[in-house]
């Protein structure tokens, strides 16, 4: 199918929900790539249903309403849930699974990527900004085979690496100033032999913060920084609920904030923001 052809009956679709009986004949063509094309089809149409229902609960004040604002309204809903559509590790692919199971009753090669659903906080999402975007190019071929080995997701990694150094802009240093290379804020506690990088650093007693003094763990390598957060988080038996999570990253983060990550009360939703501007790298780049 060509992009032109893709582009019309997603269009088609976004604005004719009948086209539905369209799809689950297309989808009942068991192939993996009529699956595929339908999925992200069902995709569109319920980003339009989700788009049209956040303007009409924010933003419908009834003082401007007319035949012909509804009219450009419902066509932007349908252009956004177009190019909304079809992006990596999105609602799609989950979508074609279910299809290729349902259909056939058996596993279908159907083409995916990372199983990872990132929850869509706003139409209006603020675009990466150039660190954010270096910092996790910098990083994403390390994460990535970490990933490998531990199963823990390199977008969560580089998001939380992201956060954890202020997208590398507040790295933890050694006393001559040279790089720790911790990008997780990983103490030096817990029988802890290698080298130690001492700051001071904000922590939340009661939800108050206060400055303290700390010890942190410093490597040799970045890399060598991100094996020893995914052994944390994959070893420890205070992490082992989390470690099960990789499929959801509201679930993540707010399972590492109820283990005790952090002591920052914000630092769920903190991190997922960071995780999501991550995952919004990541499908610009394919």
């Amino acid at each position: 199918m060509s992009t032109g052809s893709f582009s019309s009956n997603l269009n088609a679709l976004a604005a004719d929900s009948r086209s539905l009986d369209a799809l689950k004949l297309k989808a009942g063509q068991n192939s993996a790539s009529a699956i595929k094309d339908a999925a992200r089809q069902f995709e569109s149409l319920f980003m339009r249903e989700l788009i049209k229902s956040m303007r009409e609960a924010t933003m419908k004040s009834g003082l401007l309403d007319s035949p012909g604002g509804d009219l450009s309204a419902d066509m932007l809903d349908q252009q956004m849930s177009v190019q909304m559509s079809g992006l990596q590790g999105g609602l799609s692919d989950m979508i074609a699974r279910q299809l290729a199971q349902r259909i056939s009753g058996e596993s279908v090669p159907v083409p995916s990527t990372a199983p990872v659903l990132a929850p869509i906080e706003s139409t209006g999402a603020r675009r990466p900004s150039d660190s954010q975007s270096e910092f996790v190019q910098r990083h994403a071929q390390a994460a990535a085979r970490v990933e490998q080995s531990s199963g823990i997701p390199a977008a969560f990694m580089l998001g939380q690496a992201g956060h954890e150094t202020g997208w590398g802009r507040s790295e933890i240093r050694m006393a001559d100033g040279s790089p720790s290379h911790n990008l997780f804020g990983i103490k030096a506690t817990g029988g802890w032999s290698g080298k130690v990088a001492e700051i001071t650093t904000t922590e939340y007693v009661n939800g108050v913060a206060q400055k303290v003094v700390a010890k942190f763990r410093a490597y040799d390598s970045y890399e060598d920084s991100l094996r020893d957060y995914a052994r944390l988080i994959t070893e420890s038996p205070r992490y082992a609920q989390v470690s099960q999570q990789t499929d959801s990253v509201q679930a993540w983060t707010t399972g590492l904030q109820r283990a005790g990550y952090a002591t920052d009360p914000d630092y769920a939703s903190k991190l997922s923001r960071a995780i999501n501007t991550t995952l919004q790298l990541q499908r610009a780049r394919t």
